[in-house]
């Protein structure tokens, strides 16, 4: 089964699942990097009870396919799956996977960094959290954006 390369859902995923699907009829695949996100119980010093994620459906996945095609254009690699989850998180849950395959290693992290840099910043998805102080919206950092501009690609979110 072949899966899109985009996919945003409030369902969990599966990394093995993902990743076998993912080199699922490639064999001149010889590495898989992949990361994993997950929502963290603190942030910017204080207790996090909950995240809760928003997007603009068509429009969050149209973005996430336009990043995924530059990645395609910048590196060599056979294959890339990007899972992002909508909808209330809790402390340790899993919010994104980027996954990507190459025939080499090096190829298959830089896509992989340069993904999840990529999504941290232009991805339209709005996170608010749950703390003692009630719930705040999520801004994205500068250090974020420094991130991106690794890659020759200037933002300014923070």
């Amino acid at each position: 089964m072949t899966l899109p390369r985009v996919s945003i859902q409030t369902q969990d995923f599966d990394l093995s699942a993902e990743v076998a699907a993912l080199r699922a009829g490639q064999p001149g695949v010889g590495a898989v990097c992949s990361f994993v996100g997950t929502v963290r119980d603190r942030n910017e010093g204080d207790a996090v009870a909950s995240m809760e994620l928003e997007h603009y459906p068509g429009m969050t996945e149209k973005a996430i396919e336009a990043m995924v095609d530059e990645a395609f254009r910048r590196f060599d690699i056979l294959g890339a799956r990007v899972v992002h989850r909508v909808g209330l998180l809790q402390p340790c849950d899993q919010i994104v996977l980027v996954a990507v395959t190459s025939a080499h290693r090096g190829q298959s992290f830089q896509a992989c960094e340069f993904l999840m840099d990529y999504l941290k910043t232009q991805a339209p998805f709005w996170k608010k959290e749950q703390t003692p102080q009630g719930a705040r919206w999520v801004d994205a950092r500068v250090s974020d954006d420094a991130a991106l501009a690794r890659w020759g690609i200037a933002a300014a979110n923070a």
